[in-house]
Parts: structure tokens; sequence; C-alpha cells
């Protein structure tokens, strides 16, 4: 593994321990050439995703990405990390077992929506605000009242 730090082809593992409930191995790592230490964590990829974006592009399917993007909408919101990090695995597996190697954008964007709108509903419609494109405060009320998020009673 290359070292983040100094790009030293060469790193040492100095620690590897099961890590998100068995899913993916922890390992410590120190560069040799530098001394810095790094983390990584090694999973199982069932198989290799591409993304059909809506302009026709193909990009390969980034975890980092995805986790970056559910981080935005669950940014100040009171939601364990443990949860995070289940939620996005469970989309990962998701997409991987669907039994095709290229998705379309919009499969990606559907199965975040589903997995936020069981974890938190402020989270949900930040990411459909970017998601749906919304433009104008009438594209937050129109799509609060098709989902049943704003009708609540509450005692502000």
């Amino acid at each position: 593994m290359r070292c983040p730090f100094c790009r030293h082809a060469e790193s040492q593992v100095k620690d590897s321990r099961p890590a998100e409930d068995g899913a993916a191995i922890r390992r410590r790592r120190s560069c040799p050439e530098c001394g810095g230490r790094f983390t990584t964590f090694e999973r199982v990829q069932l198989r290799e995703l591409t993304i059909l974006k809506r302009s026709g592009r193909r990009a390969p399917f980034d975890r980092e990405k995805l986790v970056r993007s559910i981080s935005i909408a669950l940014r100040k919101r009171p939601v364990e990390p443990d949860r995070v990090e289940r939620m996005v695995n469970g989309i990962v597996r998701q997409l991987e077992s669907q039994g095709e190697t290229e998705l379309p954008s919009s499969a990606v964007g559907d199965a975040i929506m589903t997995a936020l709108k069981a974890l938190d509903d402020v989270a949900y419609v930040r990411y459909a605000s970017v998601y749906r494109d919304f433009r104008q405060t009438e594209d937050f009320a129109k799509f609060l009242g098709q989902e049943g998020l704003g009708d609540g009673d509450d005692d502000r």
C-alpha cells in the first residue's frame, strides 16, 4: 500500500482487526520511509460497478462519494456514525446484488433516498432537494405534501 504522506511504494501492516461487524478488515499501517501512520479498510467487493450518468458518461462506482453525499445530508443531525456506516454498507450490498455491472445513477440516488427516509426525515429532504433539483420553495412544499412529511403537529 502506497504511503499517503510521502507516496513511498511500500508500507508495513502493524495491526489488523475485523471492522464493521466483520464486513471489513481494519489495518493500521506504518511507512518505513517517513514514519507516517495511517489506517486502511479492506472490504469484500462482489463486482466492479459502473455508474451510467444522466449525461451518458460512465464512471466507476465510488463508495467514498456515496459516503460524502450522505454525510452532507446528515450534517448536524443526531445520527450515530455506526448507523450511517451500516446504511452505506446496505446500499452498496443492494447495488452489488442487483446482478448488473452497469447501473444508472438514478438507482444509486433512489437507494440513498429510501435509506435516508428510514433514517432521518431532515436528511431525506436535504438530499431530495439536490437529487430532485428543487429550484423554489414551491418545490419543497410539493415534495413534502407528496411524502406526508410536512403535515405533522409539532409543539413549536
